[in-house]
């Protein structure tokens, strides 16, 4: 049975972005790059598959993202040996500088000697379990481009998109703890029943830790997707799903269709994909916020301080008719 590779995931956004006539590969390149070289290491698997999707891609952007691109991998000293050719980077110096000063023929031999030496003293070690590819982290602005992206899409694009994260190398959200998890869910039902959509919000947003804008738009999205994976984070069961559908919107319960077919998604979507989901959520809330809340102006923060008050000089009448001042 054949090991999908890591970076999969990527594939299918690619083309779904060539679907619908929008052209994302600059972005997709720029994400893919920052994900593989905030990891020192790859295994070969890694390496190939990165190699494939990058040469692919550097063929088909602009010079500007070219050009970003190779100046991220010219420092990065993991950069695969066909992506150097292509972009024309030098390879890395074989010691450090630090370390390359010339050996003299003796002093070479030397350390080769004491070094096979150490080899034949030291035991044997264990073989080394086989590790799965290294999971790598979403920033703010990649988070943002995800959520963005997954918004705008439709149902049968989110499909798609959920089905390729299963395969993406992105760190997952932390599960969220059994007990909480529990009573979350037999809020969020009861809220559900009587159409709360207030109160469902609110605990969903305490449950997940998601500020409210972000919670409200899960809970009002029309398709219905971003309630799927928020309930499968919290292992809510398909029967208490479905329940919820029903009553919670009445855009989604009217339709039957809708109902069947998120139903039918629920049952085939992982934790994992969901967990990611959350994480790419968060994310997207704190590259917003950074957004809102910076300065307009040079001198803005200067301008909203507090002026201090100037000392006036106070003036004292003397008996002579003179007048001294005093500060």
């Amino acid at each position: 049975m054949s090991v999908p590779p890591p970076f999969q995931g990527f594939d299918g956004l690619l083309s779904l972005s060539r679907r619908e006539g929008v052209d994302i590969r600059p972005t997709l390149l720029r994400v893919l790059t920052d994900l593989y070289v905030q990891t020192p290491a790859h295994t070969a698997d890694e390496e190939q598959q990165f190699t494939e999707l990058a040469i692919r891609l550097l063929d088909e952007v602009d010079d500007a993202t070219r050009a970003m691109v190779r100046a991220k991998l010219a420092i990065y000293p993991k950069t695969p040996r066909d992506i150097r050719r292509k972009l024309l980077i030098p390879p890395p110096p074989l010691y450090p500088r630090e370390v390359a000063p010339s050996l003299v023929p003796a002093q070479a031999e030397t350390v080769v000697a004491e070094a096979e030496a150490q080899t034949t003293d030291t035991p044997p070690l264990a073989p080394s379990q086989p590790q799965g590819p290294a999971l790598l982290s979403m920033k703010p602005q990649d988070a943002s481009s995800l959520i963005e992206m997954f918004t705008g899409a439709s149902a049968k694009e989110r499909a798609g998109i959920l089905e390729s994260l299963a395969d993406a190398p992105l760190k997952p959200s932390v599960k969220i703890d059994a007990k909480r998890a529990t009573r979350a869910i037999a809020l969020l039902e009861g809220a559900a029943m009587v159409a709360d959509a207030p109160a469902f919000t609110t605990e969903l947003a305490d449950a997940l830790i998601l500020p409210g804008s972000v919670a409200k738009a899960i809970v009002s999205d029309p398709l219905g997707e971003p309630l799927a994976c928020a309930m499968k984070v919290l292992g809510m069961s398909a029967e208490a799903f479905q329940r919820v559908l029903l009553f919670l919107n009445p855009a989604i319960g009217a339709s039957v269709i809708d109902v069947y077919r998120l139903a039918r998604m629920y049952d085939v979507l992982s934790e994992r994909v969901a967990l990611i989901m959350i994480a790419a959520w968060r994310g997207s809330s704190i590259a917003n916020a950074r957004a809102k809340y910076q300065p307009v102006l040079y001198d803005g923060e200067r301008q909203r301080a507090r002026p201090t008050p100037h000392t006036q000089p106070l003036h004292i009448a003397t008996d002579d008719g003179l007048r001294k001042e005093r500060v």
